[in-house]
């Protein structure tokens, strides 16, 4: 059974740590531009995280979830999910829409669509040196 506990500045180092073996990019929005991260643990060991980042008045935006892979499969991911919108729900009780990017050919999009995410729109978005990023942007 997983648990959730509300990441402060003081778990900087551990969300570094997960991102180093979960995706090979450190994140540092949380003070700088308003992410709210929140950690996952079985029993006392940090399986993945999630990060929200309010975009509007009435739109938050799903930045991050990442799941260690000996944790994948074992709805580590829809638990943070599903704390995520309950985050959302705490600060902002009205209606309100919650997006995320998902790469078009990502595995992950069954995954947000099980959710009960619907593809909104899609984009190709520039990242730099002639690269895009194609993705599906999807709301609840």
């Amino acid at each position: 059974m997983f648990t959730i506990r509300k990441a402060t500045t003081a778990d900087c180092a551990l969300i570094q740590k997960l991102a180093q073996q979960i995706f090979p990019v450190t994140y540092k929005q949380m003070e700088e531009e308003g992410h709210v991260y929140f950690l996952a643990y079985e029993e006392c060991e940090a399986a993945g995280y999630v990060s929200v980042q309010q975009q509007g008045e009435d739109l938050f935006h799903l930045q991050k979830i990442y799941v260690l892979p000996y944790y994948q499969g074992a709805h580590c991911g829809s638990f943070l999910f599903r704390e995520a919108i309950k985050y959302i729900k705490e600060v902002h009780p009205g209606p309100c829409l919650m997006e995320l990017n998902v790469n078009r050919t990502n595995k992950a999009l069954q995954f947000y669509e099980h959710m009960g995410m619907r593809k909104l729109r899609e984009g190709d978005f520039p990242i730099g040196n002639g690269y895009y990023m194609n993705d599906y942007i999807m709301g609840l």
